[in-house]
């Protein structure tokens, strides 16, 4: 049976609901995210404080709102550049999603801050929030080409040690999203692949960066290329420690070098 459509009065709460969205984001890009509250929206939107409250009952069914808001702004984003050579391969759809998670926290700094920063405890995405679906459909852009990057036998990497780090049984809970059973040395893989992407953009983002970089892009580009190279690189057998040699001055050697 078809879905009745919306009533006018429907219609008309779901557009001020969008425009209270609207003004809330507005005031987070200009101002920040502690500019996030309901009497602060409710001037922008030409509203009483009570009168947003029939909208979004409370701060945090408004930061949820925003937060869902620009979780499905920035994967509409990154899925765009997935998609746009949808012939190419994946490793490079992989680096068009990456470049394009980096402009847009570049180009949404405050948003950016409260979505991954999380400055404001509201905006958590956490199974029991209204913002975690959202969040997960910005998860999917990557972990869905990282699938696919092990579907086709791209990810190669070094066989599950026996026995397995007790610690990548925390992977079974990322396993949980994904539609196929995705090894976990390959999960590995990717979540020390991811880190290093996303933590270079956060670190820009947060301006962190500025101490010693005055245009990033290059380095970001090296970084991309360096973690995606790894991710795809074939297994290595791991070679025999060497024995330090003394040094002639009697000084202790440098440690040894870990990979």
């Amino acid at each position: 049976m078809p879905e009745k459509p919306p009533t006018r009065r429907e219609r008309q709460r779901e557009q001020t609901a969008a425009e209270i969205v609207t003004a809330a984001r507005t005031l987070l890009a200009e101002e920040g995210p502690t500019a996030l509250t309901l009497r602060a929206t409710a001037r922008a939107v030409g509203m009483t404080a009570p009168g947003v409250c029939r909208y979004f009952p409370d701060h945090r069914a408004l930061v949820q709102a925003v937060v869902t808001d620009l979780y499905l702004d920035l994967a509409a984003d990154l899925e765009a550049a997935r998609d746009r050579r949808p012939d190419a391969p994946t490793l490079e759809r992989f680096a068009d999603a990456a470049r394009a998670l980096r402009r847009w926290a570049l180009t949404h700094r405050a948003e950016f801050t409260l979505i991954f920063g999380k400055p404001v405890p509201d905006a958590g995405t956490a199974p029991e929030d209204p913002a975690h679906d959202a969040g997960w459909r910005f998860g999917q852009v990557f972990l869905g080409l990282m699938t696919q990057l092990w579907r086709e036998g791209t990810i190669r990497p070094t066989a599950a040690p026996d026995p397995a780090p007790t610690w990548w049984t925390q992977f079974d809970d990322l396993r949980e999203h994904l539609t196929e059973p995705v090894p976990l040395p390959v999960l590995a893989a990717f979540v020390r692949t991811w880190t290093q992407i996303y933590g270079l953009v956060a670190l820009e983002a947060f301006g962190h960066l500025d101490f010693a970089l005055a245009d990033p892009e290059p380095f970001f580009e090296r970084t991309l290329h360096d973690a995606l190279t790894a991710l795809t690189a074939e297994p290595a057998e791991p070679a025999e420690p060497a024995e330090p040699a003394e040094p002639a001055d009697g000084t202790l050697p440098p440690p040894p070098h870990h990979r």
